[in-house]
C-alpha cells in the first residue's frame, strides 16, 4: 500500500476526538464570538414588483406566452416550458385552499390553545395550482376546508409596508365554494 492510500484511511489519521466533557473540564483551547455580518438581500425584479403591488392593494403575476401559464407569486423566467415571463398581470385578492393546518404555535414558536390557520391559496386568475402559503382568518377551524373560496384581507393603507403581511388573512369569500 502507498503511503498516500494509508494516510486516508481513518486508522491512520492522527488526532484525538474532543468531547463536550473535555471542553467542560477546559481541557481544550476554544474560543467563542459572534459573526457580525452585514449584508443586503434582494428579492429580484419579479418580486420586488409584487411586493410593491402588495402595498398598494394589488396582487400581480407575470406571464408566460409560450405556454400561457400566469404565475404568483411572479417570477422572471417559466420553469415548465424555461422561456422567459413576458407579461405582467393583475390578479383578483380571491382563491381556493389547497392545503392547510391548524398550528398550535404561534409564529415565535410559543404554544397557544386556539390555533393559528395556515395553508396555500391558489389565486384566482393565476393558472392552476399557483398561489402562495398565508393565514386564514374570520371563520371556525372547523369549517375551513380544502376548496373554500377565500378572499384578502388587507391592512389600513398606511400600515402597508411592501410585504407578504400587507395581506392580513383570507376570509371565507361569501357564496362559498364554487
Amino acid at each position: 500500500m502507498t503511503e498516500e492510500k494509508i494516510q486516508g484511511h481513518p486508522k491512520y489519521a492522527p488526532g484525538t476526538h474532543v468531547s463536550s466533557k473535555d471542553i467542560r473540564e477546559k481541557k481544550v483551547t476554544y474560543t467563542w464570538w459572534e459573526v457580525e455580518a452585514q449584508y443586503a438581500y434582494s428579492v429580484g425584479p419579479a418580486n420586488s414588483r409584487f411586493l410593491k403591488e402588495l402595498k398598494k392593494g394589488n396582487i400581480v403575476a407575470r406571464k408566460c406566452k409560450p405556454c400561457g401559464r400566469v404565475i404568483v407569486p411572479p417570477r422572471m423566467f417559466c420553469e415548465h416550458c424555461y422561456g422567459p415571463t413576458d407579461e405582467w398581470v393583475y390578479l383578483q385578492d380571491t382563491g381556493q385552499v389547497e392545503t392547510f393546518s391548524r398550528s398550535y404555535l404561534d409564529p415565535d414558536a410559543n404554544r397557544i390553545e386556539d390555533p393559528i390557520l395556515v395553508g396555500v391559496v391558489s389565486i384566482d386568475g393565476a393558472s392552476p395550482k399557483h398561489g402562495f402559503m398565508h393565514y386564514f382568518g374570520e371563520m371556525d377551524p372547523e369549517d375551513l376546508h380544502i376548496g373554500m373560496k377565500v378572499k384578502a384581507v388587507w391592512k389600513p393603507e398606511e400600515e402597508r409596508t411592501g410585504s407578504i403581511r400587507d395581506i392580513k388573512y383570507f376570509k371565507p369569500l361569501e357564496g362559498g365554494d364554487e
